[in-house]
């Protein structure tokens, strides 16, 4: 005799359709969570990726962050500052006497891949200094951006200057350049040492200063 003798044969009844599927699901539960994380991870990888890529066609075309490294633009700019540049101003509109230009560095010792100056003479212009003012063309430059008493000392002619040659001093502006310098008239290293700046080397106009908070203003 054998065990089945015993007790009976037993049979197993087949899962009904319900209770079957409820078994599929039941199965299905790990891999669908493994699913939903996984297009999760995808979706919000893609985000990232649009965000970054669209910081960086920020970045390159429209708007860019710079840091003030050094006094040469007080009382304007400090050091430590942060100021936002539009590279789209030049597209729309000419370099204007008074802007505030970032521009690749002109000379290999300073060691800064850009500087940020302040537009005095545009193309074509005599820039010189008289009684301690800057005068344009011979007309006094009027910049109230300067402390009062503000002092300039004259300066020879800087390299690529077009002057004529009753200048013998002073820079006329060549075509395509303009002539910038530091709000620190005292302390910046600017046009009067490394002559005119070609327009084309001009990255944009900074027009407001984000950094600090409290400081925020329009330039």
């Amino acid at each position: 005799m054998t065990l089945e003798d015993i007790e009976g044969k037993q049979t197993i009844a087949p899962l009904s359709p319900e209770e079957d599927s409820k078994t599929s699901k039941n199965d299905d539960f790990f891999p669908s969570v493994v699913k939903r994380t996984r297009k999760s991870v995808v979706e919000w990888a893609v985000v990232l990726v649009g965000a970054i890529g669209l910081a960086l066609l920020i970045k390159a075309f429209l708007f860019q962050a710079y840091y003030i490294p050094s006094p040469s633009m007080n009382p304007t700019l400090l050091e430590g500052d942060r100021i936002l540049v539009n590279k789209l101003s030049y597209n729309l509109h000419s370099v204007n006497r008074g802007d505030l230009v970032v521009f690749s560095a002109q000379e290999e010792t300073t060691g800064k891949d850009d500087l940020i100056k302040r537009v005095i003479g545009l193309p074509g212009e005599f820039v010189t200094v008289g009684d301690g003012k800057m005068e344009i063309n011979g007309g006094l430059l009027l910049e109230p951006y300067l402390p009062l008493q503000t002092e300039i000392n004259s300066f020879a002619t800087p390299v690529n200057c077009v002057n004529r040659p009753e200048e013998t001093s002073g820079c006329r502006v060549p075509s395509d350049h303009v002539f910038v310098m530091g709000d620190n008239r005292s302390n910046s290293r600017d046009s009067r040492f490394f002559g005119p700046v070609p327009i084309e080397d001009i990255e944009g106009r900074a027009f407001i200063r984000i950094w600090p908070l409290g400081d925020m203003k329009r330039l």
